[in-house]
């Protein structure tokens, strides 16, 4: 199954990037998905099944772990593994 991510950590800062926001960014672009975008406000990521989910877990060690104090998730199945 294809899996897709999408959240928001915060507390917002909207003078900088808040080292939470960098760690979970550092965490996806390190995770060998195949659709990454990571935005100010929110940020998706696609993969396989297994892959997201390891992604994840990741992201939200290092975001919890690096000051963030909530982080806003939603998964989606959005097809079977090997489809277009």
């Amino acid at each position: 199954m294809r899996l897709r991510m999408e959240f928001t950590t915060e507390p917002f800062d909207l003078d900088r990037v808040p080292p939470h926001a960098e760690a979970a960014r550092d965490a996806l672009q390190g995770a060998g998905l195949d659709a990454v975008d990571v935005g100010p406000f929110g940020n998706t990521a696609e993969g396989a099944g297994a892959a997201v989910l390891t992604a994840l877990q990741q992201v939200l060690s290092a975001s919890l772990e690096a000051g963030a104090t909530r982080v806003s998730l939603q998964v989606s199945v959005v097809g079977e593994e090997g489809a277009p």
